[in-house]
């Protein structure tokens, strides 16, 4: 009985501890994302791009890495959900009763999966240079897609195994096709699809190895697709580069715009997806 509640308490002290070690780190992290930037933070960080003597510590912001960012992960998180929706429809609903194939796949992405992202970015730099591109905003989309497809398929996959078989094979016994029962699921698991995007967008946006050969760096807002991009991860990078002091407090203050957009994206896809949650099948 004392070895019994001895376990119980050990482990609800160990529990505990790492509760407050996760949540002490993120509280850490955060706070000195928003003590070292907050005092750098203007207007003119938001709405401008930099000018002349910007890493010097004068006039300017980054608007540029800001719109950059939203651009490549934007498209990126998108390309790849037009690329992994079919794919873990196909290997969940039209390869049932296949264990071999959908297993050998899932395994391929769990590969795929961690693969660090700068050989995303060096396989990316391969393929533009063979197609004669050079670092754009297209590159760095194409890289960046590339570095998310594993996320969303193994996302998707896992969530289409959680939706009760029956629920497809009723549609199938009432007359509908293949396709029109995959619908219904796709349906039903509108929540985790908002939820796949969540964590993809989260991964795009943040990521500095796929997007340094691919995506360019630009003081500019990309025009076209054709066109260098910059990024907020590495405006952040080249600021915490640069000996100046003020351009370092710069750096902080990128990460904490960028530390922004993550929570906003955050609240907005939770909102999203329970809303959808009281409306799905």
């Amino acid at each position: 009985m004392r070895r019994r509640k001895f376990e119980e308490q050990f482990f609800k002290l160990l529990m505990v501890l790492s509760t407050i070690v996760v949540a002490g780190s993120l509280f850490l992290i955060v706070g000195t994302i928003v003590v070292k930037g907050l005092p750098y933070m203007s207007l003119d960080m938001l709405t401008k791009t930099p000018e002349g003597g910007f890493y010097s510590g004068k006039e300017g912001g980054v608007l540029n890495a800001i719109i950059g960012s939203l651009y490549i992960a934007g498209g990126a998180t998108i390309l790849g959900l037009i690329i992994s929706i079919p794919v873990a429809i196909y290997i969940n609903l039209y390869l049932k009763g296949k264990s071999f194939i959908p297993n050998t796949v899932r395994m391929c992405f769990d590969v795929l999966f961690g693969i660090p992202s700068i050989v995303y970015g060096a396989f990316g730099f391969i393929l533009m240079i063979y197609l004669g591109m050079r670092a754009s905003l297209l590159g760095g989309i194409i890289a960046v897609t590339l570095l998310v497809i594993p996320i969303l398929i193994r996302t998707l996959d896992e969530i289409i195994s959680t939706v009760p078989r029956e629920l497809h094979d009723a549609a199938l016994s009432l007359g509908a096709t293949r396709w029109e029962a995959s619908k219904v699921v796709l349906r039903h698991i509108i929540p985790g699809i908002i939820t796949a995007i969540l964590l993809s967008f989260g991964r795009a946006i943040g990521d500095v190895a796929a997007v340094m050969f691919t995506a360019g760096f630009s003081d500019n807002i990309p025009a076209s697709l054709g066109e260098p991009a910059a990024s907020l991860p590495l405006a952040i990078f080249f600021q915490l580069s640069s000996p100046s002091a003020e351009v370092q407090g710069r750096a902080y203050a990128s990460a904490f715009i960028l530390t922004v957009i993550v929570l906003v994206i955050t609240v907005l896809a939770n909102i999203l997806s329970k809303r959808f949650s009281k409306h799905k099948i």
